[in-house]
């Protein structure tokens, strides 16, 4: 298993990726027509358009035989208006990767890109139903904002946490 930054060429394995881990992660927490209705095709437009973003990192992980199995991206969410903070905005894995340690792999890319891009916050906002939350909590995020939003006609929770220092997170990893 290697991990290594995307490029465009990756787009549809890592489109792939994120319908399957959200028809699998998502089931019971989203609605299922909305989970039914997604497309690989539009997935995989909006990855050209993700990783061409000059913004944009984004990191895939693959097998040995150059399947991409996990990503994960990092950017400036429009709506984050801290100073020198970015958002951890995905990281995604099949579901059969899931608990192997490849999550910890494509977190500790994102916080190395960070800490070069002299970042002192990291935000990232999960659905409370989603244990990923967990799995941030146990590498120190902290819980600083909970939004009510609206997600094919139902009301979702969702959690906004927060690392404050990096080289703390980094030592976790």
């Amino acid at each position: 298993m290697k991990i290594r930054e995307a490029v465009l060429a990756d787009a549809p394995g890592i489109a792939q990726v994120h319908v399957d881990s959200w028809r699998t992660t998502y089931s019971g927490i989203i609605p299922s027509k909305h989970l039914a209705n997604l497309s690989y095709e539009k997935r995989t437009d909006l990855w050209k358009r993700n990783i061409a973003r000059a913004d944009n990192f984004v990191v895939v992980a693959e097998t040995n035989e150059g399947k991409i199995i996990g990503f994960a991206d990092a950017w400036k969410r429009e709506t984050n208006t801290v100073d020198h903070s970015s958002d951890l905005t995905s990281i995604y894995l099949l579901k059969e990767y899931q608990g192997l340690g490849i999550g910890k792999k494509l977190m500790n890319e994102l916080f190395h890109h960070f800490t070069q891009m002299e970042v002192s916050k990291v935000f990232v906002e999960v659905l409370e139903a989603n244990p990923t939350r967990f799995f941030y909590e146990y590498y120190g995020a902290k819980l600083v904002k909970t939004l009510q939003i609206e997600f094919g006609g139902e009301t979702l929770t969702e959690l906004v946490y927060e690392w404050d220092d990096l080289e703390e997170m980094l030592e976790r990893l």
